[in-house]
């Protein structure tokens, strides 16, 4: 691995990283209007990079591969919302907008389950990244180097604003600013943690790798539909999430399209 793939694992784990740093910033309420923006606009960000990163590159490799062409997609995708329910009901974590923890039963402090809540978001973005690079790296499935790129970058850009999100409701939740800050590190270090563990996977193992792909979609639209825009929706000024899942798709596709 050169350092321009390395850049690329890193580069949406420093996207939470500064956003995180936020919480030293700005007050200890974030608008409630921008938050609905910022949640609506990551939820673009991934519905975009699960269709144009991962399931089609998924489907044109399943088609060069032959065999049944949407069977790798489909599967694949279905097993990553399935994985990321699982872990839903068993790791013990509580969203910043609930006072109800869910997952296992647990004696854990408010202020790490709210990590380990961002922690499930990061992971499937992580796995994104590491079989896209994947994919650039064997040379010959149809994803560039650029592409990979292009989707660290929209990841990064969605994560800038969710690590404020992180950082601040653990601030209003009691945590000094510069835990708070940690915590939001420590949630990202999952994505690149995740990026390498699917990244090696991917290159044992050639043929999963349109599996793979869709994995990681179904992954990230989990969180998507489970967590995003739910939150983005709820209460009043819901048009507003609904104005950022706009600019975010657009985004996304805008940067997958020319780059990739």
């Amino acid at each position: 691995m050169d350092m321009r793939e390395a850049l690329v694992i890193l580069i949406p784990f420093l996207g939470t990283a500064l956003g995180s740093a936020a919480v030293f910033f700005m007050k200890r309420q974030m608008n409630p209007r921008l938050e609905k923006l910022l949640l609506g606009f990551a939820s673009g960000v991934m519905i975009a990079a699960s269709v144009w990163s991962l399931l089609i590159p998924a489907i044109e490799m399943a088609k060069e591969q032959g065999g049944n062409v949407w069977l790798p997609a489909a599967a694949g995708f279905l097993l990553g919302m399935g994985f990321l329910l699982l872990l839903d009901s068993l790791v013990p974590h509580i969203h910043a907008d609930s006072d109800k923890p869910e997952g296992v039963r647990t004696r854990l402090p408010k202020s790490t389950m709210l990590m380990l809540a961002v922690t499930l978001h990061n992971l499937p973005e992580g796995m994104a990244v590491g079989v896209t690079l994947a994919g650039a790296m064997l040379h010959n499935t149809g994803i560039t180097l650029a592409g990979a790129l292009a989707l660290a970058a929209g990841i990064a850009i969605q994560n800038f604003p969710e690590g404020a999100i992180i950082s601040m409701p653990l601030r209003n939740a009691g945590v000094s600013r510069p835990k708070a800050f940690l915590y939001g590190v420590l949630s990202g270090v999952v994505e690149p943690l995740g990026a390498l563990a699917t990244l090696l996977l991917a290159e044992v193992v050639v043929p999963v790798l349109p599996y793979l792909l869709a994995f990681a979609a179904g992954a990230m639209i989990y969180v998507v539909v489970e967590e995003l825009i739910p939150e983005s929706q709820s209460g009043e000024h819901s048009n507003i999430g609904t104005v950022g899942v706009a600019v975010g798709f657009v985004l996304m596709m805008i940067l997958d399209i020319a780059l990739g």
